[in-house]
């Protein structure tokens, strides 16, 4: 078994980090002489770090290292977590480097089994979905919609053909194997980059290396956000720049969600509650009438069967299903908001720090 440095950036995780830790530590039996877990606060306005501490100092968990992360440099950009990575990627000591959210908890297991794909799949490397979570009402409404388009544009099986450009890394759970990582010059090489994870993705495949995109709910799960303002924040944040700062592609999902999602129940809210049928026979719009509220419903329908089918890799129950016309409003609103705000600069933000406008 080869030594693994798992990583965690902490950035005012006060609420994550307690139950982040024990989780890896509790997800594996290895000892300290092949697993190290470093965490890193960097520079938190919350109790991240004394909690972080305090779990150190009272488990006596060898394995455990905590990191008070150093000021970022004055004369370079450092967007993210890039920095606190790069900081724990210095003193770290494995031969793989396993980098995860605060939000994310490992799963038992999950360490032993994704080193042993990495090293039987020969992947440089090795991303996962995790299993989604969600808690509070705006996550019922928007994140499985997200979950679910993001594994379509996403194919697995381009993402994992080496002959194509598709490429796409889940920051919650990116394990490297180091060699890679110090070839493509890890996090100080996309230290500007806000989505680090799809640049880290994207340079491991124009570098010849093997990228594995793998459905991961049986190693971790995560809980992105746990309010409808983290939510909007953290979208808003990552999408637009996901996308390779397309609008086009930004106008189109927006409209997709809106054709898809909301229309549907639109158009179906309308002739119901007209109810005027009367009439509608004497004009002779019966058929036309009948035909919109079966493709309506026939659509809506198609709902809840892909929220089944996303279930099956994400584990994120179907509830909530019929409220899609909601969330394909409030995702298409995400996805303008986010080109709006990544290139203007206006409230773009990530746990209230002010996130650098790209054009300057």
């Amino acid at each position: 078994m080869p030594k693994v440095s798992v990583i965690v950036p902490a950035y005012n995780e006060a609420e994550n980090i307690r139950d982040c830790a024990i989780a890896i530590l509790e997800s594996t039996p290895l000892t300290e002489d092949n697993l190290e877990v470093l965490i890193v606060d960097d520079r938190s306005t919350d109790d991240t770090l004394a909690i972080a501490q305090t779990l150190q100092q009272q488990p006596g968990d060898p394995r455990l290292k905590i990191l008070a992360g150093q000021p970022r440099p004055a004369n370079q950009y450092w967007a993210g977590k890039n920095w606190a990575c790069a900081q724990a990627v210095q003193i770290a000591t494995g031969d793989f480097l396993l980098f995860i959210d605060a939000d994310v908890r490992l799963k038992p297991g999950a360490i032993e089994t994704a080193i042993a794909t990495a090293e039987t799949e020969k992947i440089d490397l090795f991303t996962c979905m995790p299993a989604l979570v969600c808690e509070c009402f705006a996550e019922w409404l928007v994140q499985p919609i997200m979950f679910s388009h993001l594994a379509v544009c996403y194919d697995f099986t381009a993402v994992n053909d080496p002959t194509t450009d598709s490429a796409f890394a889940g920051g919650p759970f990116m394990l490297f194997r180091r060699s890679a990582y110090e070839k493509i010059g890890g996090h100080e090489a996309v230290a500007g980059e806000i989505v680090e994870d799809v640049e880290l993705a994207r340079r491991i495949k124009r570098a010849g290396l093997k990228l594995g995109l793998y459905a991961g709910s049986n190693l971790a799960s995560v809980r992105m956000y746990r309010s409808w303002n983290t939510l909007w924040e953290g979208w808003t944040k990552n999408l637009y720049l996901g996308a390779n700062r397309s609008w086009g592609l930004m106008v189109y999902m927006a409209a997709i969600m809106l054709f898809l999602y909301s229309m549907p129940w639109l158009a179906l809210a309308i002739l119901l509650a007209n109810g005027d049928f009367a009439n509608i026979i004497t004009n002779y719009q019966l058929p036309i009438t009948l035909l919109t509220i079966c493709l309506s419903v026939i659509v809506i329908l198609q709902h809840y069967n892909l929220r089944r089918l996303g279930a099956e890799i994400s584990e994120c129950p179907t509830k909530y299903w019929w409220l899609g016309g909601v969330g394909g409003a409030l995702v298409a609103a995400i996805a303008i908001a986010s080109a709006i705000k990544t290139e203007t600069g206006w409230g773009w933000t990530w746990r209230g720090r002010t996130l650098q406008n790209p054009n300057t």
